[in-house]
């Protein structure tokens, strides 16, 4: 934005800015506050300190001292950010989003710094790496970031007189990248947000722990995993003959999968066409912790246009549930990849310069409340109200429901493992599912025989 446009835009940047006025202690923190978020909305190159201090007319050491010596909470601020998108974008369907990402930099001064595989450049770097939990409604309209956190690598940091001149606090130690993710969870829930679905891609769903973390939640998930994902398409314990197998193979010799007509769905209509996925659903058993678990969803899904794009897709739904729920949280990972990208290009999360952990952590959590300014603003310009949403759908008029029922064979849930509690029964008609916490549970239940097609772009996201 040019500094017009910014005016232009000051009263409402005033009136949202104020939620967070008690944030600070003191005044000029809170001023602060305001510079620097008019310069990451700027169309300045880089959104470091010293071009915002030039751009907002403040001196470089003060914005400098924002960042380090300032007296605020960083955590206040992201627990309001929290607390704000469950008051005013409360949605019954919300998807969570986990993803991690890297920025690059270079020496070893910085906290959190280290040669590790970096996602911005696409190969081992010299990086920080923050991982995030992001928000979105279920047409993917509205999108803000939830939590930001930097991952402390498990070498290299213990060092005393390294970990002090970065500024790493002595409470914080290594944690994997799944375990700052279900501390994150349990921080937007204690905020008051509330999820339908989780969604993460296949590194988090090949980690057990994590997903055990959900279940243990009562979560819903619909996760990536990776082809070599191992599985039995039978309750082992109650059949014999039911083999262990990875679930590319599950997919072309498992019986119920290989003589299961292929379905399609369609996901968006592009510059090149519409993009349509056919796709397969069976049940699945998979190990965990040396118990047999499930029965899962396994959904086999492959590009119509190209074939060889091939996705699997594991989730802990309910026998029972619509397909196309499942297939929409399924492929919308890509509002966490937009909003990464707006808050990298458009508000400078990456051109941080400062070296301590909370300076760094104060940036990340600044950089939230950009992006839900931008968030809502972008929502109040369009003239959006709250309302229904419409999943991906097959084509025709109406849609029975024809995939294989999960059979109810369903473990009682253990401390390691929680379902939804409903009947386990497959339903005779595409009705919306039951959202755990729901925010209208009075609200009865939507049916779509006739939805619009939702825009669930899904580009290809390379590995971490």
């Amino acid at each position: 934005m040019t500094a017009e446009q910014i005016l232009s835009l000051a009263p409402e940047l005033t009136n949202f800015l104020d939620e967070f006025r008690d944030c600070f202690g003191r005044s000029e923190p809170r001023n602060h506050l305001a510079n620097y978020i008019r310069g990451q909305l700027s169309d300045l190159p880089r959104k470091s300190v010293e071009p915002i201090a030039d751009f907002t007319n403040t001196p470089r050491r003060t914005l400098q001292e924002f960042l380090s010596w300032s007296e605020w909470s960083h955590v206040r601020l992201r627990d309001r950010v929290q607390q704000v998108v469950a008051r005013d974008h409360a949605d019954s369907q919300a998807i969570g989003i986990i993803d991690d990402s890297g920025h690059p930099k270079c020496g070893d001064k910085t906290a959190c710094v280290h040669f590790q595989w970096c996602g911005n450049t696409g190969k081992v770097d010299d990086c920080v790496v923050s991982v995030h939990l992001s928000y979105a409604s279920c047409d993917t309209r509205f999108r803000a970031m939830l939590d930001s956190d930097l991952f402390l690598p498990e070498r290299g940091w213990d060092d005393p007189d390294r970990r002090a001149q970065a500024g790493i606090p002595d409470h914080l130690v290594y944690r994997p990248k799944y375990d700052i993710a279900l501390a994150q969870v349990d921080r937007a829930l204690a905020n008051g947000i509330r999820f339908a679905w989780f969604t993460a891609d296949e590194w988090y769903s090949a980690c057990p722990t994590f997903l055990a973390g959900l279940e243990d939640r009562g979560q819903r998930y619909v996760v990536e995993v990776r082809r070599n994902f191992p599985a039995w398409s039978r309750d082992p314990r109650d059949k014999t003959g039911a083999n262990y197998r990875d679930v590319e193979t599950l997919c072309r010799s498992s019986v119920a999968l290989r003589e299961q007509p292929c379905q399609q769905v369609h996901l968006k209509d592009t510059e090149k066409g519409p993009m349509v996925w056919e796709f397969k659903c069976a049940p699945i058993w998979i190990q965990r912790d040396g118990r047999i678990l499930g029965p899962y969803w396994l959904i086999h899904a492959r590009n119509v246009l190209n074939p060889s794009e091939e996705k699997y897709f594991l989730s802990n739904a309910p026998s029972g549930t619509p397909i196309e729920p499942i297939l929409h949280v399924g492929f919308a990972r890509w509002p966490m990849e937009r909003t990464l990208e707006d808050e990298k290009n458009e508000l400078g999360m990456s051109h941080f310069e400062v070296r301590k952990y909370d300076s760094i952590m104060r940036h990340l959590s600044v950089t939230q409340v950009s992006h839900l300014f931008l968030a809502r603003q972008t929502q109040r310009l369009r003239g959006e109200k709250s309302g229904g949403h419409h999943l991906p759908s097959p084509r025709g008029r109406q849609r029975p429901d024809r995939r294989p029922a999960a059979e109810p064979l369903r473990p009682r849930p253990t401390s390691r493992q929680s379902f939804p509690q409903t009947d386990p029964r497959p339903t005779q008609e595409c009705s919306s599912p039951p959202i755990p916490h729901a925010n209208t549970p009075d609200e009865p239940p939507r049916t779509g025989h006739q939805p619009r097609r939702t825009p669930l772009l899904y580009p290809k996201i390379k590995r971490k």
